[in-house]
């Protein structure tokens, strides 16, 4: 499986074409399969010996020491519902990037990787509510493969802040000139239910007006018939999307509305908890405007308000700004 992951780079090159790389594992106790973005896998271990501290999270089993760093190992299983996990030095840690930090998952198996397309991967089930750890669900070999929303765990066990302060820091004479005549309105794509909570927070504390999206092609039916009442621009002055989302990813949203006559100078703020340095050359590629990882929310504002701004100069589309935003 190693050598598996080694690979892992020469696999991003999806930008448009809707696919993505899936990891198989199986948790303690749990028969279900379930799946993680390959984008966001460092690699796969056997669980290394791990170092017990006081007054950890309960579902945090230790740390262990990985080509000098320290990380913290969270009990998969156990963090979604399951009972703890048993005979830890059989299992295996899926080392992973989110929102600016690693994480290692104990899980008691790794499978095998996939190369699908997200048009295979679907939301969640109606009904399924809110409790559980699910965004979106595949079918492979007959069997349903659960996609963990590992932003809402991580989310249960480290609480994010939203400091208002930061968001005040963007207020100044143009930007409110710019709020109180315009009214300006924001599109919001994302499957992590926490993820487009905090987001839409942040910009309604911006004085936005925001209108949600589940997935890409939701945000890109909005954006369809926003267009029939004028120009893309004067509906939505920012689109801030995730990447990873069922049916239809970030990049091939962005890369849909740039081919789109009607939708091309949309302005486009890609925000995603995927790092790493090709995630940079993608968004070149798809055409976005901006890629702001998860989740900093003074660099969230600084990007959306760049965004209205350019968008109310009439200069949207115009720069292509990749990496991380400049202050406005």
């Amino acid at each position: 499986m190693i050598g598996a992951m080694d690979s892992v780079n020469e696999l991003t090159e999806v930008v448009g074409q809707n696919r993505m790389e899936l990891l198989l594992f199986k948790l303690s106790g749990l028969r279900q399969r379930y799946g993680i973005n390959v984008f966001k896998v460092r690699e796969v271990l056997p669980c290394p010996r791990l170092t017990v501290m006081p007054k950890l999270q309960k579902f945090v089993i230790g740390v262990a020491h990985i080509r000098g760093q320290t990380i913290s190992v969270i009990d998969l299983a156990y963090a979604i519902g399951g009972r703890p996990s048993t005979n830890i030095e059989k299992c295996f840690i899926i080392i992973a990037e989110y929102n600016r930090s690693t994480h290692a998952f104990l899980v008691s198996n790794v499978e095998r990787i996939l190369n699908m397309n997200w048009d295979k991967i679907m939301p969640p089930p109606k009904g399924a509510g809110d409790s559980n750890y699910m965004t979106a669900v595949t079918e492979i070999d007959g069997e349903l493969v659960e996609i963990l929303d590992v932003e809402k765990i991580l989310e249960e066990i480290s609480p994010s802040k939203l400091d208002q302060q930061d968001l005040d820091e963007v207020y100044d004479d143009e930007y409110t000139k710019i709020i109180e005549e315009h009214k300006p309105k924001v599109l919001i794509a994302d499957d992590s239910k926490v993820a487009l909570n905090q987001v839409c927070y942040a910009m309604e504390k911006m004085n936005l007006e925001v209108v949600k999206a589940n997935d890409g092609r939701e945000a890109y039916e909005i954006l369809r018939q926003a267009a029939a009442n004028g120009p893309i621009t004067e509906q939505f002055a920012v689109v801030i999307s995730d990447v990873e989302m069922p049916e239809m990813d970030g990049y091939t949203l962005c890369a849909k509305v740039r081919q789109d006559p009607v939708l091309k100078s949309a302005y486009i703020i890609l925000h995603t908890s995927l790092s790493g340095v090709f995630n940079l050359g993608m968004v070149s590629k798809a055409g976005a405007n901006d890629f702001i990882p998860k989740f900093n929310s003074l660099e969230l504002a600084k990007a959306v308000k760049k965004g209205i701004i350019l968008t109310n100069a009439g200069r949207s589309g115009s720069d292509l700004v990749i990496g991380k935003t400049k202050e406005a």
